[in-house]
C-alpha cells in the first residue's frame, strides 16, 4: 500500500471531465441546430406572408377600375428617379396597405408559428414596352404595376421583402 499514489483516481478524474465536455458540446451543437431550424421556418412564414401580399395586390389592381394614384390606398404612379418602394416605409408606413385592406382577405396573426402581423404592399403603375414595340412618344403608353410586399415573420425582427411586375388589360389613362 505504501506504494499506491492514487493514479486511478486521477485518471478517473481526467475521464469524466472529457465525456462532460463532450456532453456540453453536443448540448450546445444542439441548441444551435435547434435555433437555425426556428430562424428559417421563421423566415418561410414572412416569404409565404409576403407572396399572400403580392397576389392580394394583384387581385386588388385586377378588380379595382381605372387606377387612380392615391398614397393613402398604397397606389403610386412611378415617375421619380427613385421608386416608390425605396422611399416609403414598408413595414407600415403611410403610403402602404394591409393585406386584405381592399379585397377583405383574412390572415391569422399573432400567435404560435402565425405572422406577428399583416404583410404590407404598395402598388406602382409603370409605363412598360414590350419587345418589338415601338417606344416613341407617338405610340400610346401601355401600363405594367410594380407590386411591393413585406412580410413578417412569427417574431417582429424576421422580415421578407418581395417584388412583382405584372400587366392586366386597362383602359387609357
Amino acid at each position: 500500500m505504501d506504494r499506491q499514489r492514487g493514479i486511478v483516481l486521477l485518471v478517473s478524474l481526467m475521464l469524466l471531465i472529457m465525456v462532460m465536455l463532450l456532453g456540453v458540446s453536443a448540448a450546445q451543437l444542439a441548441l444551435q441546430s435547434e435555433k437555425a431550424a426556428r430562424g428559417e421556418r421563421d423566415r418561410d412564414v414572412a416569404f409565404l406572408a409576403a407572396e399572400d401580399a403580392l397576389k392580394d395586390a394583384e387581385r386588388d389592381v385586377q378588380a379595382s377600375g381605372p387606377f387612380a394614384a392615391d398614397c393613402a390606398a398604397g397606389r403610386h404612379e412611378y415617375a421619380s428617379a427613385k421608386p416608390v418602394w425605396q422611399t416609403v416605409d414598408l413595414a407600415g408606413g403611410a403610403c402602404t396597405l394591409p393585406y386584405g385592406a381592399r379585397t377583405a382577405a383574412t390572415m391569422p396573426t399573432g400567435e404560435g408559428f402565425l405572422p406577428f402581423k399583416k404583410p404590407q404592399y404598395i402598388v406602382e403603375r409603370m409605363v412598360c414596352h414590350r419587345a418589338g414595340d415601338d417606344a416613341s412618344a407617338a405610340a400610346a403608353p401601355t401600363y405594367c404595376y410594380r407590386v411591393t410586399a413585406i412580410g413578417f415573420g412569427a417574431r417582429p425582427e424576421t422580415e421578407v421583402v418581395l417584388q412583382s411586375v405584372f400587366s392586366k388589360p386597362e383602359e387609357s389613362p
